[in-house]
């Protein structure tokens, strides 16, 4: 079985004030039933936020969008605080 999805996510990296909103995207080229955001912290190390089908998912301060048709996601995030900080990642299944 080859693979053939692409997935991209930006801006590749970025610098939040304490406090702001912010928005990573995650682009994708094949059809998508599913998709999870992760959070890589250098502690915890990989967590999951959110699995969703195609449809708006929300906890805290924490908002994912998964728009299969379009094939984006996005993930927003709500009066950043430091804890925020890390790598983020999309999986699309």
């Amino acid at each position: 079985v080859s693979c053939l999805q692409k997935v991209e996510q930006s801006p590749q990296s970025l610098r939040v004030q304490e406090g702001d909103s912010t928005t990573i995207n995650c682009s994708f080229t094949e059809n998508a039933q599913g998709l999870q955001w992760f959070k890589q912290d250098a502690e915890k190390g990989l967590i999951s936020l959110f699995y969703l089908a195609p449809g708006i998912k929300e906890e805290g301060r924490f908002k994912s969008v998964f728009n299969s048709k379009e094939r984006h996601s996005s993930l927003h995030i709500t009066a950043s605080e430091p804890g925020d900080s890390a790598t983020y990642h999309c999986a699309v299944r």
